[in-house]
């Protein structure tokens, strides 16, 4: 052994590494070689079926490593002293968020034109992915400052309808139903300028930290509170007002989708819920449906609705199994 416990003996890279053999010193149990042929194999038919290019290809898609990586600039940029990094002061903030900001928008560019890539390009639209990918990236960046705006509304509305929090700064810092919030109403604009698959990159990796559930194209009013927030599952096509408070394990979802000819779900339609002002929906409920709840409304605890209520209704378990 050489200084500092260096070996001389080369280094193994994986490849060279042999398949594990039995105890009784037989043959390996399986063939790596043939493994990868079965793979390359299988990765081809897919790509025949779905007309992907076999060869001379780079990475066709976004990727969900690199978009964690600009959620988590994105986030800093957002609330620096919160939500940036621990040695932080607030002389260096502008620096940080200017430097913060250049990284993650270049990324996010990058991602986006992967998106735009794989499609054709948007009807009376001449320009190509990579000008189309500028000019949503660009409008992205410009929405930041109003993004920060409704996320304020979003936090003060956390710290008036939680008597259990004790800070503004509790809500930033604790709240998964903050960090869910702060992803969707950056995924919802990029939906908006035309990156869904990037949107929902965006909404997933929310999704994995906290267990709620938004799809970006949800529509969401100012003064959003999720309160505890596990198991909140709010679909595409729902519109949520304003003041909005809901609890643990809501959903916001469809009943029925249309079939087509072949028997195949028919995309797209307004499937998904009107939640309108001043609504507060209790835990576990489900909501499903076109349908709308009034301003103003209460909805129980485990309720089933599938019927509009008018506004200033209060829904309860009972009441939900006799009419609807």
């Amino acid at each position: 052994m050489g200084a500092l416990g260096v070996t001389n003996e080369p280094t193994r890279r994986p490849s060279d590494t042999p398949a594990e053999a039995p105890a009784n010193g037989g043959a390996a149990a399986w063939s790596v070689d043939q493994i990868v042929a079965q793979l390359r194999t299988q990765r081809e038919c897919w790509r025949d079926a779905h007309n992907r290019p076999r060869d001379g290809a780079g990475r066709e898609f976004p990727s969900p490593a690199a978009l964690g990586q600009i959620a988590a600039g994105l986030r800093g940029a957002l609330f620096p002293m919160r939500l940036g990094p621990p040695d932080l002061r607030q002389e260096g903030e502008d620096f940080y968020i200017g430097h913060t900001l250049d990284l993650a928008l270049n990324d996010l560019l990058e991602q986006v034109r992967l998106e735009l890539r794989g499609l054709p390009p948007a009807a009376g639209d001449g320009a190509g992915a990579d000008q189309r990918a500028r000019q949503i990236v660009g409008e992205f960046a410009r929405s930041l400052p109003s993004i920060r705006a409704a996320l304020d509304q979003d936090v003060e509305a956390a710290y008036r309808g939680d008597p259990a929090a004790r800070s503004v700064d509790e809500i930033l810092l604790c709240y998964p139903g903050t960090i869910a919030i702060i992803h969707h109403r950056l995924a919802h604009r990029l939906y908006e300028l035309g990156a869904p698959m990037v949107a929902r990159m965006f909404s997933e990796i929310a999704h994995s930290k906290t267990g709620i559930d938004i799809h970006p194209g949800a529509t969401i009013g100012a003064c959003f509170f999720i309160d505890h927030g596990t198991g909140v599952v709010i679909g595409e096509t729902a519109v949520i007002g304003q003041r909005v408070r809901i609890y643990q394990a809501v959903t916001l979802g469809a009943r029925s989708f249309p079939v087509g000819p072949e028997g195949e779900l028919q995309k797209g339609g307004a499937r998904h819920p009107i939640i309108e002002d001043d609504v507060v929906i209790y835990a576990g409920a489900t909501i499903l449906g076109r349908i709308t709840v009034g301003r103003g409304s209460t909805i129980g605890g485990n309720v089933w609705l599938t019927r509009s209520v008018p506004p200033g209704s209060h829904v309860t378990q009972a009441q939900s199994e006799h009419k609807a």
